[in-house]
């Protein structure tokens, strides 16, 4: 049994306005997993990403990040091992250049120019941006954006990548483009999405969060064969070969 990457344990959380977004969510995903949480629009699958660099703090419940308990201590710790790629990339490209932009992490970390200058350009080219170092964000394509925002996450070399949608938005080549590159990606993933084929393809294991809570967990190939399960938690099956 691999170490866990992640632990959710009986995790609460409810808004301001009063609106319970998870009820007592367990979790755990092991080192080198790769797991997609499905679930149907204000399941609770977004509120459960921003618990795990600490954007949120569960009301009741533990998260930990390879052991280590999120709390105000271990904030900075846990947030240098977990890479959050948001859905619109918008949310985290603002600086001049893309270079500005993938440089940003690595500097507020402390370190060297030179190392941060081999962090930006390894990540650059491990998602095929290293010509646009230069170029403004801004002038990139929506897929080139989305690529460029796993860069931000990627030059911090955190050991889990918690991605929101990945592929939503994108046209059919930026999309393979994707796949294949999270695809190579060694880290332990974690991905809410919609996309099925996408989850199929990336992930042997799902779990399906609905209403705040985790309604089933297992093999992809067993939960999206399950036409029962997904009707009941509005999701279609997928059209692509499962991951075995």
């Amino acid at each position: 049994m691999p170490s866990a990457a992640l632990e959710l344990r009986a995790v609460r959380y409810s808004y301001p306005d009063g609106t319970v977004a998870l009820s007592g969510i367990d979790l755990v995903v092991g080192e080198g997993e790769s797991v997609a949480l499905l679930g149907p629009n204000g399941a609770g699958k977004s509120t459960l990403l921003l618990h795990l660099n600490g954007i949120l703090r569960p009301a009741e419940g533990a998260v930990s990040i390879g052991g280590v308990r999120l709390e105000e201590g271990t904030l900075r710790v846990v947030r240098a091992r977990v890479g959050m790629v948001f859905q619109d990339p918008d949310d985290q490209l603002f600086m001049t250049t893309l270079y500005d932009d993938v440089a940003f992490g690595p500097l507020n970390m402390g370190l060297a120019r030179d190392d941060v200058d081999a962090r930006v350009h390894e990540a650059l080219h491990a998602v095929g941006l290293a010509e646009s170092a230069s170029r403004p964000a801004q002038h990139l394509s929506f897929g080139q954006r989305k690529r460029a925002a796993l860069a931000t996450v990627l030059s911090m070399r955190p050991g889990l990548l918690v991605l929101d949608e990945p592929t939503s938005n994108l046209d059919p080549r930026a999309r393979r483009e994707m796949i294949a590159l999270l695809d190579a990606l060694p880290a332990t993933k974690i991905l809410a999405t919609h996309d099925m084929d996408c989850a199929a393809s990336l992930c042997r294991r799902a779990a399906v969060i609905d209403g705040g809570r985790i309604v089933a967990d297992g093999p992809s190939s067993e939960i999206m064969r399950d036409a029962v399960l997904l009707e009941a938690h509005g999701l279609e099956r997928p059209t692509a070969t499962l991951a075995s």
